[in-house]
Parts: structure tokens; sequence; C-alpha cells
């Protein structure tokens, strides 16, 4: 059986995100880590590699039970037959393609009076030697944007559609729990996902089995 299932849905910052940009120059007094945007328009992106390799590795803890597996391509075998493995013995192309999202509700923030969708956090870090600060400042994307989340599943074996399904579903759900890009436990980078779908776009599917796909996914959220 071939077909792919499209996965839908938004993305929305509960905090404050950082996900790095070029840092190549930045004049004296500039911002000194800055978000990574989209350079046709100059909105703030997540890059589809940032919330696919945060949502492997949280499942890797999960999924490699009694084990720490030293490289990615050691994770537990529904972990590589999702995401892919390069293992000389085991090689597997990814059944999921995550796009880059680009932030979604300009126009809502903008009728909110916001302008900038960024925000300049001030840092300090203290030497407890000296006592001596040193301060930062960092970009972040603002609370309440939202970017469209769009997944790209490959089905190849019919019978194992619901069980990577599942892992999926576990990989949103735990992304809620924990966050993405950096300083996170700083409090940084929590998100939510709303409106989660799936739909078949190519090939065929029967609708029981669009409904349980569905079902679990919206139990995730």
């Amino acid at each position: 059986m071939y077909a792919k299932i499209q996965i839908t849905g938004k993305i929305e910052t509960v905090t404050g995100l950082h996900i790095g940009g070029s840092s190549v120059y930045a004049a004296i007094g500039a911002v000194d880590a800055s978000v990574i945007k989209d350079v046709t328009s100059n909105l703030p992106m997540i890059p589809g590699s940032s919330l696919k390799g945060k949502m492997r590795a949280l499942l890797a803890k999960e999924f490699n039970t009694g084990y720490v597996a030293e490289k990615p391509d050691d994770d537990n075998e529904r972990l590589t037959r999702v995401f892919g493995c390069s293992k000389k013995d085991c090689i597997k192309r990814s059944r999921i393609q995550i796009s880059d999202m680009i932030l979604s509700n300009k126009e809502q923030l903008n009728k909110m009076g916001l302008q900038n969708f960024t925000e300049i956090k001030f840092e300090n870090s203290i030497n407890r030697v000296t006592a001596v600060a040193n301060p930062r400042q960092i970009e972040r994307v603002i609370r309440g944007a939202e970017f469209d989340l769009n997944i790209i599943y490959e089905v190849e074996k019919e019978e194992e559609l619901i069980e990577d399904i599942e892992v999926i579903a576990e990989g949103i759900r735990l992304l809620q729990y924990d966050y993405i890009g950096g300083n996170g436990s700083r409090g940084y980078g929590k998100i939510k996902f709303n409106d989660i779908h799936a739909d078949t776009v190519i090939g065929e599917l029967d609708g029981e089995t669009e409904d349980k796909i569905n079902d679990m996914l919206t139990a995730a959220i």
C-alpha cells in the first residue's frame, strides 16, 4: 500500500521562543542572539528540523527503555522506522517530512496593536568568584505567535500505520510538556498545538482508519 497523510494544525507560543539565527555579524550594542527568520518576509520561523529533532529526542527517552542510545541510529525500531536510520545494516528513509513553519497570524497580532513579533530579553550571568555581571540581549518570538504545522507521513506498510501515528501523536504530546529552541530551563520555548487534523492526500484510506488517526492526534493535545 502506498499513501501520504498530511497532518496540519497550529503551533502557538505560550512563552517567548528562541531558535537562533546567524550571529556572523553583530554591531556593538546589538542583540547578542537573534532568532531565525524567513529571508523573504523577515517573519520569525520554526525550522522543521528543529521540531523533528526535538520530537525524536523526547521520544527516545521514552522508547529506548533500559539504555541510552549513543546515536539516533541506535534508537528503538519504532523510532528509526518513523524518523529514519543511516546505519549500514539498517538503512531506512524517514517516513515523515516536517516543513519549515513561518509566523502565520501577523494580521491578528497587528490588530492587537503589535508591530513587532519579537522581543528583546535581557539576561545576566554572574561570575560567582568576582560577582561581575555579564549582560546579554536575546531576541525571542513573542507569546501568542502562531505557526502553521505541516507534516507529511508516508504510508509504506498498512499494518504499521497505526503504530507509526501513535509515535507521532506521542511526540506531539511530549513537546507540549517540554520546550523547543534554547533556554528552556529559563522558561523559553513552551508551545501548544491547536486544530490538529489528518487528511489522506495521496492514495486512499478507509474512513474508519482516518477517524482513528484523527482521534489519536486530538487526544494528544
